[in-house]
C-alpha cells in the first residue's frame, strides 16, 4: 500500500520555509510544505488547505498544529496527523497571552522570538507585515473539538522542555477531547528548526504504524 502524502503546515510568523530541514530528511517520501494565506479567517485557511489535506498525513507545529486539529474535526478525511503544541482555547485560558503581550510590545519579531525562541529569524517570517496581526486573534479564539468519527489518528505532542501550560494543553486535549498525546523528550516549541530529526523520525514511525 502506498503511503499517503505528508502535508506540513506552518504557524504564525513563519512560512513554508520553516520546514526545509524536515523536508530534507523526508526526501524519499511524498512530502510538501505550503504557504498558507495567513488571512486571519479560519474558514479561509481550512479551505486553502483542504485539497492537499484530503487523504494526507497532516503535520503542524504551533498555529499549524491548531489548523491540524481544525482539519481533524472537519469533513476533510485525513490519513492521520501530528499536532505539536496547538492553541487550545478555553481548555487552557491564557496559553497565548505571553505571545499577545509580546506582539503588543514589539510586533512580529518580539512575538516570534517569544513563541519560537532564538532560532526564529526574520527570513523565516512572512513578507506581509500585517500577517501576525490578522492571525493572532484567530488562533486565540480557536476552540478545539474532538476529531471527526472515522478520522485518521491525530497525535498531539508537547516538548519535554516546554513550559507547564503547554503540558496542561496536551493533557486537556487527551482528557477532554480524546486525542492521543505524547511528550517529546528534550524538545520545545520550534520543532522543525530545533529538532527536525526527531520530528522526521516521529512522522516515519506514525506512517509505519
Amino acid at each position: 500500500m502506498a503511503l499517503p502524502r505528508i502535508l506540513l503546515v506552518h504557524g504564525a510568523a513563519t512560512t513554508a520555509s520553516v520546514w526545509r530541514p524536515v523536508l530534507a530528511l523526508l526526501g524519499d517520501l511524498d512530502a510538501v510544505a505550503v504557504d498558507r494565506p495567513c488571512s486571519g479567517d479560519l474558514e479561509i485557511e481550512l479551505a486553502a488547505l483542504a485539497p492537499l489535506a484530503e487523504g494526507a498525513f497532516v503535520v503542524g507545529v504551533s498555529g499549524g498544529a491548531t489548523l491540524t486539529l481544525a482539519l481533524a474535526a472537519s469533513p476533510v478525511a485525513l490519513a492521520g496527523g501530528i499536532a505539536h503544541e496547538p492553541a487550545v482555547g478555553s481548555l487552557v485560558p491564557g496559553l497565548l497571552a505571553p505571545m499577545a503581550a509580546a506582539f503588543a510590545e514589539g510586533g512580529t519579531a518580539r512575538f516570534a522570538t517569544t513563541l519560537y525562541g532564538p532560532l526564529w529569524r526574520p527570513e523565516l517570517g512572512p513578507r506581509d507585515p500585517d500577517a501576525v496581526a490578522r492571525e493572532l486573534p484567530m488562533f486565540r479564539a480557536f476552540e478545539p473539538e474532538p476529531a471527526r468519527p472515522g478520522q485518521g489518528p491525530v497525535l498531539a505532542t508537547v516538548g519535554g522542555d516546554s513550559p507547564a501550560p503547554r503540558h496542561a494543553a496536551a493533557e486537556a486535549l487527551s482528557a477532554r477531547l480524546g486525542y492521543e498525546t505524547a511528550v517529546l523528550p528534550g524538545c520545545r516549541h520550534f520543532l522543525p528548526q530545533e529538532h527536525p530529526a526527531a520530528l522526521a523520525a516521529l512522522i516515519r514511525t506514525r506512517l509505519a504504524s
